[in-house]
Formats: structure tokens, C-alpha cells, sequence
């Protein structure tokens, strides 16, 4: 058994200024040893008993210990742990598609695009501490990374962890809708988002078209905020490797398929939004924050582990030996 002690109290701690009653009762006994004493020509003869010696001091100090023991039961020690108790199905289950071909390591975002939709994402990650929340990365093909949980710290590590370089190359908008929709179709949460950003256009094409995911997620009563992410005009995109297998970056046309997120958007009952930059990006999520508001409270759960009884047990064994003692002695003395 151990203690705790960072989640230690007492449930009565004002019992414990019974301890100074002791004050009196020190000075009582201090009192009584001046008085007690018998006169004798010499001691030089007479041989200490050890024994008997250790058992007037444990009668001397048996009843501070059990009225230590006493007042430490009565005022209840315990240690505790809180859990969290949630109802799942009045919050918000939200997933994160996120885009991650080439074309995300375009520096028109500071530094480039993915590192900053991976920063200003894990701020909104910590923004919705009741909800429960997934990862879904795409580029040629969808990826699952994290099922919506509400364990935060895993998401945000996946999130951090997120690279241009480990999936198939292109972009399938629809695989990243529909297999974000796979995972919330079965939710009992009382809402269930969708925020897929990309920044390009469909390239794939055998992949599933993004209308059908679309039609998949209002079927499903699953809302989709669509974010397009790039300036206006012209970026540095990566379009070359060298010979030492280093990223090239040329200007390139930025090219976002809007008329497709804008119909995702409007079929889900969501919203689409354009990022042109780190700020602009911020107030997106910031907005989609607001619009997606959770009621959801965690009630806080208390478990206690009491140990008066222990003290109890104390108490009443020292009192047996207290009581044992005397007989014996006394009966010896006799």
C-alpha cells in the first residue's frame, strides 16, 4: 500500500488540534517524576534492570501514542484520485483532413504551408478540450493517423509528426473526405465536423470524386468546413530535386479547386474558407472555433482511500500491550 502524498488530506483536520491537549499532560508528568524518588545510602551496588527500564518508558509514552493514534483516526486521513466522467454523446467529434503533398512545402506561408497549418491546428487542438478529435492526412491516397479521441496528446504528437514525403503523390480530395467520413459515421456525438483543408486540385483519377464524399458526409449528418490554403497569383512550390536529393523551389501558379470545396461546404451545411496566410489561416480556425461551440462539461470525479482505520488498530493494539503490561508488572511487584 502506498501513499500519495501530493493527493493526501484530512476530511476533519480540525481534529487535530486536539494534539494540544498534550501541553498539560507533559507538564503533569514532569510534575510527578520531580516528585517521585526514593532516598537510598548508594547505588553503586545495585544493578540496572534494561528491561524493566524499556517497559516504564513505553508506559510512560503508551498513552501519547494512542491518543496520537486516536486523534489521527478521528480526523481522517485519506489520499484521492480524480477521473473525468463525460457524456460523449452531447459533445463534438471532429476531424482533421489534412493535405499533405508536395505542393504543402510552398513558402507563401511562413515557413512553409504545413508547418504552419500543423501550428495553428494544435492551437485549436488545445482550444477544444472537451471534444473528442482525429487525423486523417492525404495526398495520392488517405491515411488514418488518429481515430477521434479524446486523448490529446497523441493527436498532437501525429500532428507534429505529419510530412510531405510519406504518402503517394498527388491529390485526392474525395479519398481524404470520404475516409475522414468513415470514422464519424458511426459517432453518437450530438455533431460531427469535418475540416479539410488542401491546396490544390484533384489530380487522381481513379480516386473517389469529392461530390460523392460530399453526399456521403450529409448522409451521415456530418458537417464540412473546406479550407483552401495558398496565396493569390504565384508561390515558391517544390517542382525538382537536385543531385543531392534536395527540394528545388520555382515559382509556380497557385491553383485551388474552389468551385469543388465551395460545393462540399454548401452539400454538408459547412462553410469554405480561404487561408492567404498565417494570420488569415489563425482566423479561420478561430472562426470555425466559434461557429462549432461544445456545451459539454467534464465532471470531475473524486475517489478517496481512507486510513483511520489503520490508526484505529494502532490505538487499540498499544492499549492491549499497555493494559498486558501493567498486569504483569504490577502482579510482578507484588
Amino acid at each position: 500500500m502506498t501513499l500519495d502524498f501530493l493527493n493526501f488530506e484530512f476530511y476533519s483536520p480540525w481534529f487535530l488540534l486536539l494534539f494540544l491537549l498534550f501541553i498539560p499532560l507533559i507538564i503533569l508528568d514532569i510534575r510527578k517524576k520531580k516528585r517521585r524518588g526514593i532516598r537510598v545510602p548508594s547505588t553503586q551496588n545495585m544493578e540496572e534492570d534494561k528491561s524493566i527500564l524499556l517497559v516504564l518508558f513505553f508506559l510512560k509514552i503508551s498513552k501519547y501514542i494512542i491518543l496520537s493514534a486516536l486523534i489521527i483516526a478521528i480526523a481522517r486521513p485519506r489520499t484521492f484520485t480524480i477521473s473525468q466522467d463525460q457524456d460523449d454523446n452531447k459533445g463534438i467529434d471532429i476531424m482533421l483532413s489534412v493535405d499533405v503533398s508536395l505542393s504543402m512545402l510552398a513558402k507563401d506561408l511562413e515557413p512553409d504551408r504545413l508547418t504552419a497549418l500543423k501550428a495553428i491546428a494544435k492551437r485549436f487542438v488545445d482550444k477544444r478540450p472537451g471534444d473528442r478529435i482525429g487525423l486523417v492526412a492525404y495526398s495520392g491516397e488517405a491515411f488514418t493517423k488518429v481515430p477521434v479521441t479524446s486523448d490529446h496528446a497523441v493527436l498532437l504528437e501525429e500532428l507534429n509528426g505529419l510530412n510531405s514525403l510519406e504518402l503517394q503523390p498527388g491529390t485526392a480530395i474525395g479519398e481524404g473526405l470520404s475516409v475522414a467520413v468513415s470514422h464519424l459515421r458511426h459517432s453518437k456525438a450530438k455533431s460531427k465536423i469535418i475540416i479539410l483543408m488542401t491546396d490544390g486540385v484533384n489530380t487522381i483519377e481513379n480516386a473517389m470524386p469529392a461530390q460523392v464524399g460530399a453526399q456521403l458526409a450529409k448522409s451521415n449528418d456530418i458537417k464540412v468546413y473546406t479550407i483552401g490554403i495558398g496565396t493569390n497569383g504565384y508561390a515558391l512550390m517544390p517542382t525538382a530535386t537536385d543531385i543531392f536529393g534536395d527540394l528545388v523551389f520555382t515559382e509556380a501558379e497557385v491553383k485551388i479547386d474552389e468551385p469543388v470545396l465551395r460545393e462540399i461546404a454548401q452539400t454538408t451545411g459547412g462553410k469554405y474558407f480561404r487561408a492567404t496566410s498565417n494570420q488569415s489561416l489563425e482566423e479561420v480556425y478561430n472562426e470555425i472555433n466559434q461557429l462549432e461551440k461544445t456545451e459539454l462539461k467534464s465532471t470531475k470525479l473524486y475517489n478517496y482511500q481512507e486510513y483511520f482505520r489503520i490508526f484505529l488498530w494502532i490505538a487499540l493494539g498499544v492499549l492491549l500491550i499497555d493494559a498486558l503490561l501493567r498486569w504483569v508488572f504490577y502482579k510482578f511487584l507484588s
